[in-house]
């Protein structure tokens, strides 16, 4: 019983904070706090998520106790019924622990936002480019299975087809918390479609997912961006090269981990609407700027861990694609499947998931709970 009361202790000191935040979101000063407010209701999103755990919990062990009070009686219908209910609250119990225990873990703030998808053909040429496309149509895929949004920023082509670059924005429901397993190199092991002896070459390309900043995450003087507009190339009729849509921002950014200053460029080339190009240049500014003001958050929790399963060094390879074996191995958990014509067809829910396990068991024996 120590167990419980320790957990139901860490419950009840949070109690209090439940009750000052849920007044405190309802208070006009800090609805007109955008950024307090949105904090707020996501500490209340999540403790309320621990009262109703606690709120079970409790009733879970009292239903224990009575039980084993009902098992004294002389009928044995009722000792039989006692019987059975201290058995399902027994089994309960643990579970619930668990959950809790998971929910005490402070989670990655970051899980929430919605994610910028960059996939970049690396070595291998031609090929690591068409891998870079197979891997964009797996997540594409992945995506609309989830029910979320894919909107394409810019992409260059590959000379034989896939990508050598394609940035886009995935938003929905815990985008970043899901997909942010997925950065890093991946690396496939094939015959290519440009080889003509038959030969099993190794490619890679690399996924870089990060967290879309909200627009009042980073400060930007918007007066200091300078814009230019071009006419967006590639196929789209006869409206595509006439309009000048394509747009193009500089921005002159002071890093306020190392003190310089550094020109940041990018492209939107999306749409036909040059407003909405600029809308998501300006996105994509933003999160640029989060993550790398974000990047010694990042580099203080990889030094903290010894075995990275999410967020580290972008440049680790993390799983590979064997075509001629159709298997496929997640190098950090030593996870292996021989499914990869699903995988590749958007079925990756099962791997996220063994990286999810491992990455909570990992956060529990940190936390020492």
């Amino acid at each position: 019983m120590a167990g419980n009361k320790t957990i139901l202790e860490k419950l009840d000191g949070l109690m209090a904070r439940f009750e000052e935040v849920s007044t405190l979101i309802t208070d006009p000063n800090v609805i007109a706090d955008q950024r307090r407010y949105v904090k707020l209701t996501k500490e209340y999103k999540e403790l309320n998520e621990l009262m109703k755990a606690r709120k079970e919990y409790v009733q879970t062990l009292a239903g224990l106790e009575e039980a084993h009070q009902m098992m004294s009686e002389s009928d044995p219908e009722m000792k039989e019924m006692a019987r059975e209910e201290a058995a399902a609250c027994e089994a309960r119990i643990p579970e619930l622990e668990e959950q809790i225990k998971l929910l005490l873990v402070p989670a990655d703030p970051q899980d929430d936002r919605n994610a910028i998808l960059e996939i970049r053909g690396g070595t291998g040429g031609d090929e690591a480019a068409i891998f870079a496309g197979d891997l964009f149509r797996m997540y594409s895929k992945y995506c609309e299975s989830k029910g979320w949004r894919m909107e394409i920023s810019s992409f260059t082509e590959g000379a034989s087809g896939g990508y050598k670059e394609i940035i886009c924005s995935v938003s929905g429901e815990k985008v970043y918390g899901t997909l942010k397993y997925e950065s890093g190199v991946h690396r496939v092991q094939r015959v290519p479609a440009t080889e003509t002896q038959g030969r099993v070459h190794t490619s890679a390309a690399s996924v870089a997912v990060l967290p879309e900043a909200e627009p009042f995450d980073v400060e930007i003087n918007e007066g200091e961006i300078k814009w230019d507009t071009f006419r967006s190339g590639g196929a789209g009729g006869q409206n595509v090269n006439k309009v000048e849509s394509g747009v193009r921002l500089r921005y002159n950014w002071k890093n306020p981990n190392t003190g310089e200053v550094e020109e940041i460029l990018i492209e939107c080339t999306e749409t036909r609407d040059q407003p909405k190009n600029k809308e998501r240049a300006l996105s994509r500014l933003r999160t640029f700027i989060y993550d790398k003001e974000h990047q010694k958050y990042i580099d203080d929790i990889a030094s903290k861990r010894k075995t990275m399963v999410s967020t580290g060094d972008r440049s680790a390879k993390i799983r590979t694609y064997n075509y001629p074996q159709g298997r496929i191995t997640d190098h950090r958990i030593n996870y292996t499947i021989y499914n990869l014509a699903a995988f590749m067809d958007g079925d990756i829910q099962d791997c996220i998931d063994h990286l999810i396990v491992a990455e909570n068991a990992e956060r529990l024996k940190e936390s020492e709970l």
